[in-house]
């Protein structure tokens, strides 16, 4: 399971969030899936950038942080290298993307399930509860830090 980091919970939602308000969604697509807008709010990067690191590597998101190195030079690990820095484990990437990881999965509503990791409304719900969850695992300096993050967020966002 993902360490608890007032970064990592900011992350999901506002990876949530946008997804809420319409940004690009298509789960086939690398640049632009569960992970690959988790990467685009983490990274700042484009879509197309995106897109063209994970071209340089065989791989769905799972396999490209299972092979993760750190030293390798390419981008895409770069990018994947960046979302473990916030606490995800290469396991939870692939969790992420498939909508799978049973102690999110359990805090999920029984009628909200099962869950379509290609559907934006259930990736939305998957990474607020991920979030929520985090948030509660995070000691008295981490809500703090958290505190402080999102009163330094955006106002559109912080208002969500």
């Amino acid at each position: 399971m993902a360490s608890a980091s007032p970064e990592l919970v900011v992350a999901l939602r506002r990876t949530a969030l946008r997804l809420r308000e319409g940004v690009r969604y298509q789960w086939s697509n690398f640049a632009v899936c569960n992970c690959g807008n988790l990467a685009q709010t983490i990274t700042d990067m484009d879509p197309q950038a995106i897109y063209a690191a994970a071209m340089e590597r065989p791989g769905d998101w799972g396999e490209q942080a299972r092979e993760y190195c750190p030293n390798s030079g390419l981008a895409m690990d770069d990018i994947v290298g960046r979302i473990l820095e916030l606490g995800f484990e290469p396991e939870d990437v692939r969790h992420l993307e498939r909508l799978s990881h049973p102690h999110v999965l359990r805090r999920i509503p029984a009628e909200r399930r099962p869950l379509k990791h290609t559907r934006r409304e259930d990736t939305v719900l998957f990474m607020e509860t991920w979030a929520e969850l985090l948030e509660e695992r995070l000691d008295d300096l981490g809500r703090e830090r958290l505190a402080r993050l999102e009163r330094e967020m955006p106002a559109e966002e912080a208002a969500a």
